[in-house]
C-alpha cells in the first residue's frame, strides 16, 4: 500500500516524512476494530479517527490501534488539536513529531499511556 502524498506543516514549514507510517486502509481498520467500513469512515468524520487521504479511500496510520481498539487519549488529542486549527496532515506531523520533553512522539506517548503530557502539549499547540 503506498502512502498519501507528502504535506506540508505551514506552523513549521516542515515537511511531513509519511513513508515511515504504516498505513491502514479502510476494510483493514474495520476488520481490526469488527465494525464496518462505513463505521470507520464515520470514525474519521467524528474525529476519533484521524488520517491521510479523502472520499471512499482514507488511510489511518496503524499506530492509531492497538489490541483493545482506538489508541486511548487518541480521540481527546485528535479534538484538541482540530480545535486549535490543526489540518489532518498538521495532526500528523505533530503526533509523529519528535519531543524530547516527553521524550519520543505524542503518539509513542499516547500508546505507552502516558496521554495525560500529550493532552498538555495539544492544548497549548493553539497558543
Amino acid at each position: 500500500m503506498s502512502p498519501p502524498s507528502t504535506p506540508r506543516n505551514p506552523r513549521g514549514n516542515l515537511v511531513l516524512v509519511l513513508e515511515s507510517i504504516h498505513w491502514l486502509s479502510v476494510d483493514e481498520v474495520a476488520a481490526r476494530l469488527k465494525v464496518s467500513p462505513n463505521r470507520v469512515r464515520q470514525l474519521i468524520r467524528d474525529g476519533q479517527l484521524a488520517g491521510s487521504g479523502s472520499g471512499r479511500d482514507p488511510r489511518v496510520p496503524a499506530d492509531f490501534l492497538d489490541e483493545h481498539g482506538i489508541v486511548k487519549g487518541l480521540s481527546g488529542t485528535i479534538t484538541l488539536l482540530r480545535d486549535a486549527g490543526y489540518s489532518e496532515a498538521e495532526m500528523l506531523d505533530w503526533l509523529y513529531k519528535s519531543d524530547d520533553s516527553l521524550p519520543g512522539t505524542p503518539i509513542q506517548a499516547l500508546r505507552e499511556n502516558r496521554g495525560t503530557e500529550v493532552k498538555r502539549r495539544a492544548q497549548a499547540a493553539g497558543f
